[in-house]
């Protein structure tokens, strides 16, 4: 005789075609719908039980993937935790928390490393640094922590990653570091990982290594002496094309390349004679207005394009101009310098050849300079004076 417990058979489980609830004893329940807008029906597995004096329904799955021997032993679990004083469906919430806990903490460096990059990505300036993250990190990271689980990563793996590097490509280590050390913190705010960063430098790593500045001399963009710009200008009219004329622009309006290469005909002005770049594309991610000399003016097209997105110095098969197309132009004319060097060359003469504040040449170059130095020039005449500054400079360029 049938256990009053086991009234369902599995054949009756794979052919109950009629909608209800058929219960097989103890609290479990076969339960069969009809599925919307087809014929068929679905059978699933419940279990029945009180919980502080409410009645609950657990589901356990569907009878496709669990047999009716298996749903009774989840019953007979259930039942056995209720027997303990425990819930059931809280028992079961928890498990699969803990389980997901641990499936997190297992991800590896590299997964934790192209998740914090997709996260930042919108909010960096460009795919260009982006993809500076993504390479510094597979060539020197990856190969010491990239399939290992973020949680287990300690000091002894960031010293082998860095100290290979560190004397001979000191500011390559110190951006990897760095970069190690970020996606450390997203992979511990993310409840990924637990305690200290081994790749924190203060007060941690820098009692390992040298410090950065002390291992080998910064070196600087190489730049021109300002007394010689009259000469190199000269010279720089003579030589033909586009990258020639952006050169120019850059160097009198002491821009950066990226800027001008950048620029398009809705970033001026005519009436005024101002380039207002937007913060999208500048450095420190501001807005940034540059008085245009009579002398940066007539680098301009004439007459200027009428659509807002044309650039102003395009490439010779369309689009931008490469970034190192104006550095291709000094090579031509052997000069040792970058184009960057001028921002150098410009700063060095508003000190040492005019009366120009220092905060007016430090705003000339888009630099941050401090929040009340700033707020006071603001509401004064500080780009009337930066246009006289570069009328100056564009006179002292010939």
């Amino acid at each position: 005789m049938r256990s009053p417990m086991h009234r369902l058979s599995a054949r009756m489980v794979q052919n109950q075609v009629e909608p209800g609830y058929y219960p097989d004893g103890a609290g479990l329940y076969l339960q069969v719908k009809a599925a919307a807008e087809s014929s068929r029906v679905s059978r699933s597995w419940l279990f029945r039980y009180n919980h502080n004096q409410r009645p609950t329904w657990m589901g356990l799955g569907s009878v496709r993937d669990i047999n009716l021997a298996d749903a009774r032993q989840q019953a007979a679990e259930c039942r056995r935790l209720l027997a303990l004083g425990k819930d059931p469906i809280a028992e079961r919430d928890g498990e699969r928390a803990r389980a997901l806990v641990e499936k997190q903490r297992s991800m590896s460096f590299d997964q934790c490393s192209q998740a914090y990059i997709a996260a930042h990505r919108d909010g960096w300036r460009n795919a260009k640094h982006a993809a500076q993250w993504e390479n510094t990190l597979r060539l020197h990271a990856s190969p010491v922590i990239g399939k290992l689980p973020v949680d287990e990563v300690e000091l002894r793996h960031v010293l082998l990653i860095l100290e290979p590097i560190w004397r001979d490509r000191t500011e390559t280590a110190s951006r990897v570091r760095g970069r190690v050390e970020s996606i450390l913190d997203w992979a511990t705010v993310r409840q990924f990982r637990r305690g200290d960063n081994p790749a924190r430098w203060r007060g941690h790593l820098d009692q390992l290594l040298p410090m950065p500045g002390k291992v080998k001399k910064v070196e600087h963009h190489a730049a021109l002496p300002f007394a010689g710009m009259l000469d190199f200008m000269q010279e720089l009219a003579r030589q033909e094309g586009t990258g020639a004329r952006a050169l120019s622009f850059l160097i009198l309006t002491a821009a950066r390349s990226g800027e001008v290469r950048g620029a398009t005909r809705g970033e001026i002005d005519a009436e005024t004679r101002v380039w207002s770049i937007p913060g999208a594309r500048m450095k420190a991610g501001r807005d940034h207005r540059v008085p245009l000399s009579d002398a940066a003016w007539k680098l301009l097209p004439n007459p200027l394009p009428k659509d807002a997105t044309t650039l102003l110095f395009p490439a010779p098969r369309g689009g931008q101009l490469s970034d190192m197309t104006l550095t291709a132009v000094m090579r031509r004319m052997a000069v040792n310098a970058v184009p960057h060097g001028f921002r150098s060359t410009f700063r060095d003469w508003c000190a040492e050849s005019t009366d120009f504040p220092r905060e007016v040449a430090e705003m000339a170059l888009a630099h941050a300079i401090g929040d009340r130095v700033e707020a006071a020039y603001r509401r004064g005449d500080l780009f009337e004076k930066r246009r006289q500054l570069m009328g100056q400079w564009a006179r002292h360029c010939g």
